[in-house]
C-alpha cells in the first residue's frame, strides 16, 4: 500500500528542529539566579536580552544603511517579542486598525490564506459567512503586488466612502481617526496591506526593490500600515548548484528598512510599515517566539493590551531558550550548516523532478522575476545599476501553473489525494475570503485557481520525488478521461 505523501503542508522537518543547542541552551535558563527570571512574569515587550540579541541578528542579517550609505545598526528599541506571527499579526492588527475606521484589510492574491481568519477575527470579516468581507485582494506580477491596482481599489473606497455611496459608503465608517481608549495614544490607520515580500507564501515570488519603493510611497500617501510577514528571508541559496552561498548578495531590504530610509524616512513618528518575524521556520514552530519591527512608538504601543498588562509578555519562558542559541551563535550556525544545506539540496531535488515530469505534460514554474540587488543602500540604486549578483531560491515553496487544457488545481487535487494519496496546496485555497473579485479573478484565463503550492519544506528528497512522480500520474489520468469523453 502506497504511503501518503504531503507537499501541502508547510511545515519544517521535525528532522531539523536543533534539539541539542536548545538543550544545551536550557541549562542556564533553568539554573539559579536565571530561573527566577525565566519562570516569572516578562515583560510586555519582551525579555529584554532578546530583543537586543534579535536587533543585532537583524542588523548582521540584512546588513540595513542610512540613507547616506553608511551602516545602520538597528536599535533594540524597534523590536518587540510576540509568540508567533500569527499572534503577533492579529495584536498589530486590534491595536492599529479599528472596523469603526479602518476601511479595508488588503491582501496580496495569491495570498496566504491562514491570515484570512485572523483578519476576520479582528472584526474584518463580515457580518455573515456567505456575505463580503473587509478583506480584498490585490493581484501580483512578476514584480510582486500591481501597486497602480491598490492605488485604485483605495481610491475607489475612499470616494465611496466620502459620498456615502456603495458598500463601503454604508458601512458608516468613521471620518475622523478614533483613539483606542484606556491604552494611550496610538495611530489608527485608514487601511492595512499584508504580504509576503520574500519567498512569497504561496507564489514564492520576491518583490523587486523598485516596487518595494513603491508601496511605501503609497502607503504614505494614502495612510496605508503595510505588515509583511518576513519569516523565509534568510533561508536562501545560490539557484546554480555550483555557486557558494557566499556569493549571493545582501538581503532583500524588508518593507520596514525601506521605509525608515526612503526620501528621508518616515513622514512622522508611528512610519507605515511592521515587519512580522518568527522563529517558527528556523527554530522549530512549537518554540511560540517571533518578534515585530518597527518604529519606536508602534514599538511602545501594540503590545499594551490588556492581555500583556495582565499577564506579561505570552512567549516569555521560550525567549530566553531563543536568546541563548542567538547570543552564542547557535542559531546562525544551526540555520548555516543544517537548515540551507538541507532545504538546497531539497529545492533542487524538487526543481529537477518538476523539469523530468511535470513540464513536459504542460506545466510551468511560475516563480517571477529573480531578485537582484546592490551591496549598497537599499535605496540607492535601482536594480539596474550597482554590483550584479547570482541568482538566489530560498523559503519553503516553489509554484506552479496547470496548463489550460487541465480542470482547476482544486479538482486535480481531490484526485491526486483519492486515488494516488497525494497532497498539494491549490488555487482556490488562496483567494480572499469574502472577496468576489479575487474568486473572479483566480476563475480567469490564467488565473491562481490553475496554481499549485508545493513544499520542500517538511519531506525527504525521495519522497519529493515521489511526490512529483505521483501528480504527474494524476495529470495524465485527468487526460485520458479528458480523451475518453471526446471519443
Amino acid at each position: 500500500m502506497r504511503a501518503p505523501i504531503d507537499l501541502q503542508l508547510g511545515w519544517p522537518s521535525t528532522t531539523l528542529h536543533p534539539t541539542a543547542p536548545l538543550l544545551a541552551g536550557a541549562a542556564p535558563v533553568l539554573t539559579p539566579p536565571d530561573s527566577a527570571t525565566a519562570l516569572n512574569y516578562g515583560p510586555g515587550h519582551g525579555y529584554g536580552p532578546l530583543r537586543a540579541s534579535i536587533a543585532s541578528w537583524l542588523t548582521r542579517s540584512y546588513t540595513p544603511r542610512n540613507s547616506d550609505g553608511s551602516a545602520y545598526a538597528i536599535p533594540a528599541s524597534r523590536i518587540m517579542v510576540g509568540n508567533g506571527a500569527s499572534a503577533t499579526l492579529l495584536t498589530a492588527v486590534l491595536r492599529l486598525a479599528d472596523p469603526s475606521y479602518t476601511r479595508a484589510i488588503w491582501m496580496v492574491e495569491p495570498t496566504y490564506f491562514l491570515a484570512c481568519p485572523i483578519f476576520a477575527d479582528a472584526g474584518f470579516g463580515g457580518d455573515d459567512e456567505e456575505g463580503p468581507s473587509r478583506m480584498r485582494g490585490v493581484p501580483e506580477d512578476e514584480e510582486g503586488i500591481d501597486v497602480q491596482f491598490l492605488r485604485e481599489s483605495i481610491e475607489r473606497v475612499e470616494a465611496e466612502v466620502k459620498y456615502g455611496i456603495g458598500y463601503w459608503g454604508g458601512l458608516g465608517l468613521k471620518s475622523e481617526e478614533p483613539r483606542k481608549k484606556g491604552l494611550g495614544p496610538c495611530k489608527i490607520y485608514k487601511h492595512v496591506l499584508y504580504m509576503v515580500p520574500t519567498w512569497s507564501n504561496p507564489s514564492a515570488k520576491t518583490m523587486s526593490l523598485r516596487r518595494r519603493e513603491e508601496v511605501v510611497r503609497l502607503a504614505r500617501e494614502l495612510d496605508v500600515l503595510v505588515v509583511t510577514d518576513d519569516v523565509y528571508d534568510v533561508l536562501r541559496w545560490p539557484v546554480e548548484e555550483s555557486v557558494s552561498v557566499k556569493e549571493l548578495g545582501p538581503l532583500p531590504p524588508r518593507i520596514v528598512d525601506v521605509d525608515r530610509v526612503l526620501d528621508g524616512g518616515p513622514k512622522d513618528q508611528w512610519g507605515n510599515a511592521l515587519s512580522n518575524g518568527s522563529f517558527s521556520k528556523i527554530i522549530a514552530p512549537g518554540i511560540r517566539a517571533s518578534w515585530v519591527e518597527s518604529t519606536p512608538a508602534v514599538v511602545d504601543r501594540v503590545m499594551i493590551i490588556g492581555s500583556t498588562r495582565s499577564g506579561g509578555n505570552p512567549a516569555h519562558f521560550s525567549s530566553m531558550f531563543v536568546h541563548q542559541l542567538l547570543s552564542t551563535g547557535a542559531l546562525q550556525n544551526h540555520i548555516d550548516t543544517v537548515l540551507v544545506p538541507t532545504y538546497r539540496r531539497r529545492y533542487h531535488v524538487l526543481m529537477s523532478a518538476i523539469e523530468e515530469h511535470l513540464v513536459p505534460l504542460g506545466v510551468v514554474i511560475d516563480v517571477g522575476k529573480k531578485y537582484e540587488i546592490s551591496l549598497a543602500s537599499s535605496s540607492q540604486f535601482s536594480e539596474e545599476s550597482g554590483p550584479r549578483y547570482p541568482e538566489s531560491a530560498g523559503g519553503f515553496f516553489t509554484y506552479v501553473m496547470l496548463p489550460s487544457d487541465l480542470p482547476p488545481a482544486g479538482k486535480l487535487a481531490a484526485i491526486a489525494r483519492e486515488k494516488h494519496k497525494c497532497k498539494f496546496a491549490f488555487g482556490d485555497m488562496f483567494k480572499i475570503e469574502g472577496d468576489p473579485g479575487s474568486a473572479e479573478r483566480a476563475r480567469q484565463k490564467g488565473g491562481f485557481e490553475m496554481g499549485i503550492r508545493l513544499c520542500w519544506a517538511w519531506l525527504e528528497e525521495e519522497q519529493l520525488v515521489e511526490g512529483v512522480k505521483r501528480m504527474a500520474e494524476t495529470i495524465k489520468d485527468v487526460r485520458s478521461e479528458q480523451s475518453g469523453r471526446r471519443r
